[in-house]
């Protein structure tokens, strides 16, 4: 007898119990909990491919990444403290921008790099580079890393962008995600309330 998943217009599409208990219990972990090491290039590799499978509408491919593993990582931390000290930012809060960057082995940028020229409204393009971030992020979590997504105001810095990161200047970073091995279990958040979020139509 045919199994009835194979009779579907498209049969790979089917149930995955494990992917949606994922979904359903995904945390990003605490940037300031990361530690070494890293994850390898083989499995970085396999996050950014993940990523890149993220929607895309045109196909414009209106992001790009830059990978920051050991120093280079360190380097945009004490970029971000330089930066912050001459614009006279509080050292608290100077320190919760850099400190990801001193202490997690790899950090991913997630570079947004939306096509003006095209038909597609800019804003649908700079979805799609957070959509990117969320995927990468879920595939360095899902292959057993800790892993954060940040911004923070370097990632708006045109300065920090450009001297530290070599951006063009329609270019900005989308997302910073730290990534490293988890040195704590972090608790679970309060989630939105869904019935308070949602609305419901029929006919």
């Amino acid at each position: 007898m045919q199994d009835a998943a194979d009779t579907r217009p498209d049969p790979t599409i089917a149930p995955d119990p494990a992917a949606l208990a994922f979904l359903l219990s995904r945390r990003s972990r605490i940037a300031k909990t990361l530690a070494a090491p890293g994850p390898d290039r083989e499995t970085l590799r396999t996050i950014l491919t993940a990523a890149a499978r993220s929607p895309d509408h045109g196909k414009l491919e209106p992001w790009r990444f830059i990978v920051l593993e050991g120093g280079a990582s360190a380097a945009m931390g004490a970029l971000t403290r330089r930066l912050g000290e001459a614009r006279g930012l509080d050292p608290d809060r100077l320190h919760r921008a850099a400190e990801p960057f001193e202490i997690a082995p790899v950090t991913l940028c997630v570079v947004a790099a939306p096509n003006a020229e095209a038909s597609v409204p800019e804003v649908e393009q700079i979805l799609s580079a957070g959509a990117v971030c969320l995927a990468a992020l879920n595939a360095a979590l899902a292959s057993g890393w800790a892993a954060n997504w940040l911004t923070n105001w370097m990632a708006f810095d045109r300065e920090f962008l450009e001297t530290g990161l070599a951006l063009a200047p329609h270019e900005f970073v989308a997302g910073f995600l730290h990534i490293g091995t988890p040195t704590v279990a972090p608790k679970d958040r309060p989630r939105p309330d869904l019935e308070a979020k949602t609305e419901w139509r029929e006919d």
